[in-house]
């Protein structure tokens, strides 16, 4: 117990700084380019990021899976993921190359694409390398290469900005860095596991890797697609400007994300236990797990709603046109949180074709949505696209519920009404005075008149504020 402790310190840690360095480099990004060349280079990163999920394949899970089961497979199952991944990857580069070129993309976005692409090839392979490393039990290692990869992007950007170079550059930094944990993490399989690298052409070898990987694979593509498809469908659609404006949007919501990711981190094992051991635990933890998402996801959405007008002259004035796209996608924002528990709880009792069913109807519907919404409404049209999916995938995923646990869902309106009357004064006082006090004041000022009022109803008690104080401990 004490290692898997020391592995989800270290990699919560190391998640949180990289989404910290990470934002922070996107804001100094979105201040110094104008949304034009802002999206240019995220449509790039998102067409690299889907079309490197088929060469990764869900592969990556399968591999952790096995190599913690018997540690003796490492070699030979490393060896068969390589033998499936090398041609897929020279394929999908080369089905990448002739999509952006049939597509029409600008030549800054074709150039920023075929620099990513090695990215694209590599990264799979860290992916693997550092998948053996997870089944040993050890994320110490990667949560180093997560670090040290932004901070390499980091420096390539801030580099780039202050001398004036080349977008081209920030993706070199991309690739850089991608080079970095490659070269480290295979060094690490060589050296400290002592692990070989060859792949290994066995029919038989294969043929299980693939059946095994199927399930996998599916839930992977569905979810990468429906994180990255909107940008790309925006960029043909409407222009990568409106990539640049959608993307204030995207990257406030995605860098927020770490909150409930590392909470589910530490529910998932609990919420396993209790399905096999006590289900009347399993529905108390789930539905504590509700009301905590509640409590902490409604006062960020009213308050980056608000305060959107001054966010955004943070970036630079010219992304005012993102306004009310924010606000919308922000109203999304609960839904998201909840969504995290509630797949967990499905993934923990067995239930995972449920999350995947769910994936796809939600994609699809993006799709639609996407391509009816986005030609009229631009980035307002991708943002009802995400507010809606998220209310859908909320919907599907707490019918589920009813049918594993004992859900009584009265327990958790109860919070959210008692949450939204505390927001509701946290609002106000933001709404009239936000003109007159600094944000950075005005943020914590806004925390403590929630959290009082939410103590005030009843919302959350002291011993609740110490539970969440000793689960850190």
């Amino acid at each position: 117990m004490s290692k898997i402790a020391k592995n989800t310190s270290y990699f919560t840690f190391a998640l949180i700084l990289q989404k910290v360095i990470s934002f922070s480099y996107f804001a100094i990004l979105a201040s110094k380019l104008d949304p034009g060349n802002l999206g240019a280079y995220y449509t790039a990163i998102s067409l690299v990021a889907i079309f490197s999920i088929f060469v990764d394949l869900g592969l990556t899970n399968v591999l952790t899976r096995e190599v913690a089961k018997n540690r003796e497979v490492a070699g030979k199952m490393l060896g068969a993921v390589m033998a499936i991944k090398i041609p897929l990857a020279i394929i999908f580069s080369l089905f990448l190359i002739i999509a952006v070129n049939v597509l029409g993309y600008s030549e800054l976005t074709k150039n920023l694409v075929y620099i990513l692409l090695v990215t694209m090839a590599l990264d799979p392979f860290v992916s693997s390398f550092f998948a053996v490393s997870r089944g040993f039990q050890n994320l110490v290692f990667e949560s180093v290469a997560v670090v040290v990869y932004q901070l390499i992007v980091l420096s390539f950007g801030l580099t780039a900005l202050k001398f004036q170079l080349p977008l081209e550059v920030l993706a070199i930094g991309l690739s850089v860095a991608t080079l970095f944990n490659f070269s480290y993490s295979l060094l690490l399989l060589k050296f400290k596991w002592r692990i070989s690298l060859k792949p290994i052409y066995d029919k038989i070898l294969l043929k299980h890797t693939i059946y095994i990987t199927i399930p996998f694979a599916l839930f992977a593509i569905l979810q990468r697609l429906y994180m990255y498809l909107d940008s790309v469908l925006l960029s043909v659609l409407a222009g990568e400007e409106y990539v640049g404006l959608y993307q204030i949007a995207f990257k406030i919501i995605f860098a927020l994300q770490f909150l409930p990711m590392a909470f589910v981190a530490s529910l998932y094992p609990a919420f396993s236990r209790y399905w096999k051991e006590d289900k009347s635990k399993l529905e108390i933890s789930f539905v504590r797990a509700i009301n905590y998402l509640i409590i902490i996801s409604i006062p960020i959405s009213a308050g980056v709603i608000v305060l959107a007008d001054k966010i955004l002259v943070i970036f630079k004035p010219e992304y005012i046109e993102a306004l009310n796209s924010l606000r919308l996608i922000m109203f999304a924002l609960p839904f998201v949180f909840i969504n995290f528990p509630i797949g967990s709880l499905l993934n923990a009792c067995d239930k995972q074709k449920i999350n995947t069913r769910n994936m796809a109807i939600a994609l699809s519907l993006a799709i639609i949505l996407n391509l009816i919404l986005i030609p009229e409404f631009q980035t307002l049209g991708a943002a009802i696209t995400v507010l809606i999916t998220n209310i859908i995938m909320f919907i599907l995923g707490i019918s589920s519920i009813f049918n594993i646990i004992k859900y009584k869902i009265n327990k958790n309106l109860i919070v959210f009404i008692k949450s939204f009357f505390s927001v509701l004064l946290m609002a106000s006082f933001v709404y009239y005075f936000k003109d007159f006090i600094n944000i950075f004041i005005i943020v914590p000022l806004a925390g403590i008149i929630y959290f009082v009022a939410l103590l005030t109803v009843k919302g959350i008690q002291i011993n609740d504020i110490k539970s969440v104080l000793n689960s850190f401990k």
